[in-house]
């Protein structure tokens, strides 16, 4: 008979919504346990049990002290703040643990210490760990390519009103894959704001939109509008649940990997 492989995970943010959502998945999953769980000193949850909330004893407390969060864990999944991610980071490199990193909002300052970290602990890294959303920036790809003249590129996002961010790191990234396909570099043609008389809408930028109310949990649509046409390419969150089953694909794909900084592209086979 196969032994079923056990991956021991710790959670960051265990209190908040996505931390919460993740525990459930982790608990509903065959093949992992969690091993940590983490939050601000602040937490309401700190000392109590990680999935209380969920009516059952894991037997792991909540801690504000990331060392020993992760002392049992192979792997730390993140969605909290860029600097928090940091000190986790920091943390998981001085005891060998790999992380799946879902926190978006960070500076490109952030970023390079993130690849920094990738020298000795392997990380994936997205601004989404939705499978949908990684298929829908595939098409995007796709789409930009054929779309290259002709067609004007915008991006809209919604979330919730609790976001704290904007763009969403999510709508970046479709931005992003887009100036790729087509030769750019999104520094130099993102649009992030309009008002008054702003002139003609110069060919060559991609704008962004972002709308902030209720409880999106997350849209995001790009127009590709052309003379006689427009194409949509459209995903629609409902649940946090899509985000927290890729995470786990992610944690898988990290076994046995002691070094490097990928994304949701290399988990999937997307490349």
């Amino acid at each position: 008979m196969a032994t079923t492989v056990s991956h021991r995970v710790a959670v960051a943010g265990a209190s908040g919504r996505m931390g919460q959502m993740l525990i459930e998945a982790i608990r509903a999953s065959g093949d992992c346990v969690l091993a940590g769980a983490l939050d601000v000193p602040a937490s309401h949850a700190i000392g109590n049990d990680a999935a209380a909330f969920l009516g059952h004893a894991s037997g792991v407390p909540v801690t504000a002290d990331p060392k020993a969060g992760i002392a049992q864990s192979e792997v730390l999944i993140d969605f909290t703040r860029p600097e928090g991610t940091l000190a986790h980071l920091q943390a998981c490199r001085e005891r060998g643990v790999n992380m799946v990193i879902g926190t978006t909002g960070f500076t490109e300052h952030q970023k390079a210490q993130v690849q920094d970290y990738a020298r000795d602990i392997a990380i994936v890294m997205a601004p989404n760990m939705s499978v949908g959303v990684n298929v829908t920036l595939k098409l995007l790809e796709m789409a930009a390519k054929s779309l290259a003249s002709g067609y004007d590129i915008e991006v809209i996002e919604a979330h919730h009103r609790h976001k704290v961010d904007a763009p969403s790191g999510t709508a970046l990234k479709m931005g992003e894959v887009i100036a790729q396909a087509l030769g750019r570099d999104l520094k130099d043609c993102a649009v992030y704001a309009r008002e008054g008389v702003t002139g003609e809408r110069d060919p060559s930028t991609i704008g962004f939109s972002s709308i902030r109310g209720g409880d999106i949990v997350g849209d995001h649509t790009v127009l590709f509008a052309g003379t006689g046409e427009r194409i949509e390419i459209t995903h629609k969150s409902a649940s946090r649940a899509t985000y927290a089953q890729g995470s786990l694909r992610a944690v898988r794909f990290l076994a046995g990997k002691r070094s490097g900084l990928f994304d949701m592209f290399d988990v999937l086979g997307l490349r």
